[in-house]
């Protein structure tokens, strides 16, 4: 019978538990409880509500957290943890409450209020692999985190976990660098840091032996040190300045305080027959922490080719790597006490979740940063695509209101900064959605003139041939888009609008497969149901259409054939109806 039908799903679940619970209520039963209503409560709880967690059960010494996202979980159990380090510094080790944490992402079992299954299960084996204070995580949750958010890890290999059939390969969070020695030295004065991110680009290290690959190695350098200039939100320090420590053993955080910079990066290349290997670390220089690091092997057949690839795959790299570590600053800040920067970086976080809750919160404190800075482009530039995605769907003051402020902001931008590649980006995304498909490219041409390695620009140029249903041309975009920055938050936007060029060219398999990957990228975004239950529809695919279909109406409810809500900036008329066909046989009412 349907009734006696298992419920399941997928979700993030964090076990943690407290270390050496039983010693402490021996110790000091009424203390230790006292302290632990005064954690969750000022800390725990706070933090849960911040990522959404769902609190599954309790026990004693433990508690058991769903999160609708690994992203969410990773943050909060970092978060959490670095909270309960401030709180224990003071405190004797005997009497220290510490936490062990284990997350996982897995298939659970919904029964009532509570989860069961080898998710579960997997997350309270990853807790009894954690250290006191410590975090251990599967491989899909570092596969689903990774560049989305900042965190080092150490690899611990598979690991047999009690009643779990196979392996699990584990990870174990570093929320502390071990790489840097300690010294009891008072820091030499440090220069002050810009009111932007700031970075170093190190000359990098040649470890062949031989000297023609000086010149390859510090190609590759400048490269990125030139690409990186055209960024307007990053101060980018000269190569006169980084390049004085080429062939000295630095600490970076020495560079850091004496260049007045927050990142640093450092690379190395080794050739060996016609074969060159780059790497590359991108690293905070207040703690030392590794936020982002690659390898790239090539084959040197045209010396320069591959310098201008690697710089650009390099530096595609890098700009998210230091939005997610600036988010993570902001998040951590005091509210009361943000700038105009911490303001943007706390909406960037909220933007990429494209909720319309989070959608809301990105536009007031981007209209917070444009008051406390006016010629802030970016702030209107990130404001103008908030205001963007409302507009699409049908979210805040309406899609007219929403898209009027939209070209407000944008022109705004571009008034502000001509130079700028994401304002004229913002400008371009206001012409596309008002049936301005050739203006859109030439604007998007304009960004890429600028700052040809904008992603933004870049895959914006790839959506406007998605919509224009010109496959071919969208495509090639969009995947470099992709290649340039393959763990982007916008990643879901040029996988889904490959799915919308599949679909308006009726290739119906390739567009349920598209926008199935988007799903794995942000799960919330509309359109990806919007695609699939279109595409299933045209298949006749009813169960599969109505899935997809149930989720669009619930992030869009009420909607309609006819709503304005589905107005997307289709090059034709029969584009819209094929869509709306598809919606029609997914079961949406006209």
């Amino acid at each position: 019978m349907a009734s006696d039908q298992v419920k399941r799903k997928l979700a993030a679940i964090l076990a943690a538990d407290v270390a050496g619970y039983s010693r402490l209520m021996g110790a000091d039963e009424a203390g230790t409880l006292a302290r632990l209503k005064e954690y969750r409560r000022e800390l725990i709880d706070p933090k849960n509500k911040q990522y959404r967690g769902r609190v599954v059960k309790t026990t004693g010494d433990g508690m058991l957290i769903e999160f609708p996202s690994v992203v969410d979980a990773v943050s909060c159990s970092i978060e959490v943890q670095q909270g309960m380090r401030e709180r224990n510094a003071d405190i004797p080790l005997e009497r220290r409450i510490e936490f062990r944490i284990g997350i996982n992402l897995g298939d659970v079992i919904i029964e009532g209020r509570d989860l069961y299954g080898d998710g579960v299960n997997i997350a309270a084996r990853l807790e009894g692999l954690a250290e006191p204070g410590g975090i251990c995580i599967s491989q899909t949750v570092l596969n689903h985190a990774r560049g989305k958010i900042a965190f080092d890890v150490e690899d611990m290999g598979d690991q047999a976990l009690k009643n779990i059939v196979k392996p699990v390969h584990v990870y174990r969070i570093l929320l502390v660098s071990g790489r840097e020695p300690r010294t009891s030295r008072s820091p030499e004065p440090a220069l002050a840091l810009p009111d932007r991110p700031s970075i170093a680009i190190l000359a990098f290290q040649n470890m062949s032996g031989d000297n023609e690959q000086e010149f390859f190695a510090d190609g590759i350098a400048e490269d990125i040190i030139t690409a990186l200039s055209k960024a307007h939100w990053l101060f980018v320090i000269a190569r006169n300045s980084s390049f004085t420590y080429k062939g000295k053993s630095v600490d970076v955080r020495h560079v850091g305080r004496e260049l007045g910079i927050r990142y640093v990066l450092e690379g190395s290349v080794r050739k060996a027959g016609n074969r060159v290997r780059i790497t590359a670390q991108l690293i905070d220089a207040a703690s030392g922490h590794h936020l982002w690091a690659d390898r790239y092997d090539r084959e040197l057949a045209d010396v320069f080719v591959v310098q201008d690839e690697i710089a650009r795959n390099i530096t595609g790299a890098i700009a998210p790597g230091i939005i997610s570590a600036e988010m993570q600053h902001a998040q951590r800040k005091d509210p009361s006490q943000l700038d105009a920067w911490d303001h943007i970086m706390r909406a960037h976080w909220h933007i990429r979740r494209f909720t319309e809750d989070d959608l809301a919160e990105a536009r007031r404190l981007l209209v917070q940063a444009i008051a406390l800075d006016p010629a802030n482009s970016m702030a209107l530039s990130d404001l103008a695509f908030a205001c963007h995605f409302e507009a699409v769907f049908g979210w805040g003051d309406g899609r007219a209101k929403s898209h009027a402020r939209l070209g407000e902001a944008a022109h705004n931008a571009v008034a502000i900064d001509d130079g700028d590649a994401a304002a004229h980006t913002a400008l371009a995304i206001y012409d596309l959605f008002s049936g301005r498909h050739e203006e859109a490219r030439r604007r998007l041409r304009r960004a890429l003139d600028i700052d040809p390695n904008s992603v933004f620009a870049r895959g914006y140029l790839g959506v406007s041939y998605a919509f224009g249903g010109d496959y071919d041309a969208a495509l090639p975009h969009l995947d470099e888009a992709i290649r340039l920055s393959p763990r982007d938050p916008l990643l879901v936007i040029w996988v889904l609008c490959k799915g919308w060029a599949a679909l308006l060219t009726q290739r119906y398999e390739d567009a349920i497969e598209f926008a199935s990957h988007a799903a794995e990228e942000n799960s919330e975004f509309p359109d990806i149901y919007a695609v699939l239950a279109a595409a299933n529809g045209q298949l006749r695919r009813v169960d599969a259409a109505r899935v997809a279909l149930d989720q669009l109406l619930r992030r869009m409810p009420a909607l309609t054939t006819n709503d304005e809500r589905l107005n997307r900036p289709f090059g034709c008329m029969e584009h819209r109806k094929q869509f709306l066909e598809g919606l029609r046989k997914a079961g949406m009412p006209k």
